[in-house]
């Protein structure tokens, strides 16, 4: 088996060993780490990334009027709170490795427009648990992976970006967002410009055997950003095999609007 075939969840399993250990590295998933080294004495406050402004943060005993306005359907005791200015994939698909790590659910996942996005949007992400050390714990997963491992498939130049995430088990986050069957492998295919996007989607489908899951464009399924979104599903070589092939062509596309699109991780996929 490949590096790049390992299981994402051996890969979580370690991550979280050395969470654990708090032993210092300066890599994890193969990736450099790019956590803020900005601290804050609050409470609430669990870290930050520099990959798309991205920051954590846990409130132990919301308030019940708060939980309330929010229209949750389970009240729960304890929030965690990720949230992005940039990037939307990245973030679901840490989101969801986070649940199978931990004993929490996702309540809510808001992609909102976001002006430093450029082409793309941000992210809004909330966990529900009845221990406040759950709902941590489930936002210092999702900020290691974001830090370290879902980059490494967004490319990017400054006409656009595109980006493929890969599942070889989908959770609770993807269901939520997509409606993916859960326990299924599952892919996310996105070009930005959208025009970029329509292409990758199509070079996806013609090069497995795949099942669409959803697809958005700007003004049906997006929050006007300019983005193609196709997501899949189906074996797991296959939902593989039409990320890559989707990655390749809109690099190739991306490139004829600037520079070189470079990725700021190692690949996963």
């Amino acid at each position: 088996m490949s590096e790049n075939q390992i299981n994402v969840e051996d890969v979580m399993k370690r991550v979280l060993e050395r969470f654990d250990e708090k032993t210092p590295t300066s890599e994890i998933n193969g990736g450099k780490i790019k956590m803020n080294e900005k601290k804050c004495n609050l409470t609430e406050y669990v870290g930050s990334s520099e990959f798309g402004d991205t920051i954590g943060l846990v409130i132990a005993n919301v308030d019940s009027s708060l939980l309330d306005i929010m229209k949750l359907e389970k009240k729960y005791r304890s929030i965690g709170i990720v949230g992005a200015r940039t990037g939307a994939g990245p973030h679901i698909m840490a989101a969801d490795e986070a649940v199978k790590a931990t004993n929490t659910e996702v309540i809510l996942i808001e992609l909102p427009r976001d002006t430093k996005g450029g082409a793309g949007h941000g992210s809004l992400i909330i966990f529900g648990g009845d221990d406040v050390s759950d709902v941590k714990r489930a936002v210092e997963v999702t900020l290691n992976d974001v830090d370290t491992r879902t980059f490494g498939d967004v490319y990017g130049n400054e006409a656009g970006h595109i980006e493929m995430q890969y599942t070889a088990r989908a959770s609770f986050a993807c269901n939520k967002v997509w409606g993916t069957p859960i326990g299924k492998a599952f892919g996310i295919i996105v070009g930005a410009p959208a025009a970029i996007g329509v292409v990758m989607a199509d070079t996806a489908l013609k090069s497995a055997n795949v099942e669409v899951v959803a697809y958005a464009t700007p003004q049906n399924g997006q929050s006007f950003s300019n983005e193609v979104t196709m997501t899949i599903t189906g074996d797991s070589g296959a939902v593989r095999q039409a990320v890559i092939s989707a990655r390749e062509i809109g690099i190739k596309l991306l490139g004829t609007l600037g520079s070189e699109p470079k990725n700021d991780q190692p690949s996963y996929i």
